[in-house]
């Protein structure tokens, strides 16, 4: 005689997916850096197809032309991946690293929220790219300067109560580590 078990409800399960996250600990910095530069790597095929896309729906002959378009199209493409996945809890990248995106309290976030993350994350790169354009810096000196912003960015997460990225913190969101629990 075998014993039927219900079915949990979909509310049930996230539910108990929220309670499971509410307490789930910071990963480290060195996994959400590796994770980081993980998602880099393969923001080179979703910059490899959009360019593509991008230059033979404007029929760009020159890699200098439309170059603003280009970078907004980019901007736009880019927006759209991270929120639809970070509204799906994870990217590739952070389902590899075990990391997942969730709101304060562990439960999942909204596409806005997603979107507010989104253009927050930008925090990493906006303030040293307005410092190069506003000297005119060369593009190594340029380079220094986004790595050490990067780098001061990533160790400011220590002064964080719980060690989130402050745009996290701006955006109501923290990273949490996550594995699917076996069966």
């Amino acid at each position: 005689m075998s014993v039927s078990h219900p079915t949990p409800t979909p509310q049930a399960a996230a539910s108990a997916l929220t309670g499971a996250l509410a307490g789930a600990p910071t990963p480290n910095l060195w996994r959400r850096m590796a994770c980081w530069l993980y998602e880099g790597m393969l923001m080179f095929g979703v910059v490899f197809i959009a360019g593509y896309l991008f230059g033979t729906l404007s029929q760009t002959r020159n890699a200098m032309d439309n170059r603003h378009a280009l970078q907004a199209f980019l901007f736009v493409v880019f927006g759209i991946y991270f929120t639809w996945f970070w509204a799906k809890g994870q990217t590739l990248a952070q389902k590899t690293w075990h990391i997942r995106v969730v709101g304060t309290a562990g439960q999942p976030i909204s596409q806005t929220r997603a979107l507010l993350r989104y253009v927050l994350s930008w925090l990493w790169f906006l303030p040293p790219l307005a410092a190069a354009a506003l000297f005119s810096l060369s593009g190594g000196e340029s380079a220094v300067i986004v790595l050490g912003w990067v780098a001061i960015w990533a160790l400011l997460s220590r002064f964080h109560p719980t060690q989130q990225f402050w745009h996290d913190a701006l955006a109501g969101t923290r990273l949490v580590h996550y594995e699917i629990p076996k069966k």
